[in-house]
């Protein structure tokens, strides 16, 4: 038998989810590709790895051997790259990073963590800005290198699709809005909402949407960091809008459910940018070649 360690990553998330559409968002997949890559893993396997019902998703006793094994195995293959990365070239230097709230919050922050443990010698000056202005910031010289949503292509800059972001409602469970696996921006408008602070580019995106949707956003309160904002809709204060990966841990433990966003917005490229000049530091463009090829990054980026 041959498994694609994707389709095992996807078992994996749909196990732990008893949801094949929470899971298929869990590694930045549609339900339709999920339910396709699935139904190749149960042909693979020679029967059923889920019993289905109105209630979710549960496993067979085919689909419990397979998890006990999908679970060692995926463990082995992260140890394995984290063990490897120990071998890496070990960077001098620093460099200035500008990067929207979505991408720091669901990739950067996890990503440089990795990559600064193997590399004492190398710094980076981190700032949040909104992606509509961090274009003209890296032609500005204000940074070496950008991420962010949308970021058009300019003759001056080198432009490389980094991620797809994916948003997702997130709600207390038993919120009306969790009779259905997905909802629509406009639905979870009629809500109460928790959202972070007022100038960061995720609440500036979705006031933006709103305003495209003529209508209004319900915030009740605003708060510093995603965190604090989890915190909230799992208390029940409100529903939110979030990347995915910002609330995935608290939708595994069952403290809030993530809901897939109907609206085709939600979906949003987040692009690399730095300048694209001969003279450009080699430092640079390594450091942009790590951030771009961190296998959780490159992930988001197959089934597009």
């Amino acid at each position: 038998m041959h498994y694609e360690l994707k389709d095992l990553r996807l078992f994996q998330a749909i196990a732990e989810a008893g949801n094949l559409s929470a899971g298929a968002a869990a590694i930045h997949l549609t339900a339709s590709s999920a339910s396709y890559r699935l139904k190749n893993l149960e042909y693979a396997v020679g029967g059923p790895l889920f019993i289905r019902t109105p209630k979710g998703m549960s496993l067979t006793p085919a689909g419990e051997v397979l998890a006990r094994h999908a679970r060692k195995l995926l463990a082995d293959v992260q140890t394995m790259h984290a063990e490897l990365g120990a071998y890496s070239r070990n960077l001098r230097g620093s460099v200035r990073l500008l990067v929207n709230s979505s991408s720091l919050n669901s990739f950067i922050i996890p990503s440089l963590a990795r990559f600064l443990i193997t590399n004492t010698n190398f710094n980076v000056d981190l700032k949040e800005q909104e992606s509509p202005t961090i274009s003209q910031a890296i032609e500005e010289g204000q940074a070496e290198i950008g991420v962010g949503a949308g970021l058009e292509e300019r003759p001056g800059l080198r432009r490389e699709l980094y991620a797809v972001d994916r948003l997702v409602c997130v709600v207390q469970p038993g919120h009306p809005l969790t009779h259905a696996d997905s909802t629509a921006f406009a639905d979870v408008l009629a809500h109460d909402l928790v959202s972070v602070d007022r100038n960061s580019s995720n609440f500036l995106y979705l006031s933006h949407q709103a305003r495209l949707a003529g209508l209004p956003m319900q915030v009740r309160v605003h708060v510093h960091n995603f965190s604090a904002l989890i915190y909230m809709v799992q208390a029940g204060v409100g529903a939110a809008v979030v990347p995915f990966n910002t609330a995935q841990e608290a939708a595994r433990q069952g403290l809030v459910v993530a809901l897939p966003l109907t609206d085709p917005w939600a979906a949003r490229e987040l692009y690399l940018v730095h300048a694209n000049e001969p003279d450009q530091a080699e430092l640079v463009r390594e450091f942009a070649g790590i951030l771009l090829n961190d296998p959780q990054v490159a992930a988001t980026r197959e089934e597009h």
